[in-house]
């Protein structure tokens, strides 16, 4: 779902009358309204987001719109992951077997994910180059938490 750069502006300028500092968190894939900053994102050599252009960006038009002092933290594989539980080494163990046993099937072109309880093969050419939008609800909740 694209962000309003101004609309956050503005919540961020309503925050700090009560609060001294605000953490913004950007999506790798986040993308701007249309029209609402001149920005076009960077890619990367294979076509991929560049990890933390979307962030910079944000980062730079807030500090010019409100006067906030702001800092850019990309944040790395293990600190968005944090240590792994049992649960997390075990389904990395299945998506390695499953990963295996397609290999060893001749099965090529597919992805191991997790539907329900069971591991599954999915061909690439249905999630490659598309987007997996973040549900309504869940945007909903984090609105909630920005008042």
């Amino acid at each position: 779902m694209p962000f309003d750069v101004d609309e956050l502006s503005k919540q961020l300028v309503h925050r700090h009358r009560r609060a001294r500092s605000s953490v913004v968190v950007v999506a790798e894939g986040a993308v701007p309204l249309q029209d609402s900053v001149s920005w076009e994102p960077p890619t990367g050599t294979f076509g991929s987001i560049v990890a933390g252009a979307v962030g910079e960006m944000v980062r730079k038009e807030l500090e010019d719109r409100t006067g906030f002092d702001s800092r850019l933290t990309v944040l790395g594989h293990v600190q968005r992951g944090g240590t792994p539980t049992p649960t997390d080494r075990v389904l990395g163990s299945r998506f390695g077997v499953a990963a295996v046993d397609a290999v060893r099937d001749g099965d090529s072109g597919v992805m191991v994910g997790l539907q329900s309880e069971s591991i599954v093969r999915v061909p690439i050419e249905q999630i490659a180059g598309r987007r997996k939008p973040v549900p309504d609800e869940l945007v909903d909740v984090a609105r909630s938490l920005t008042v």
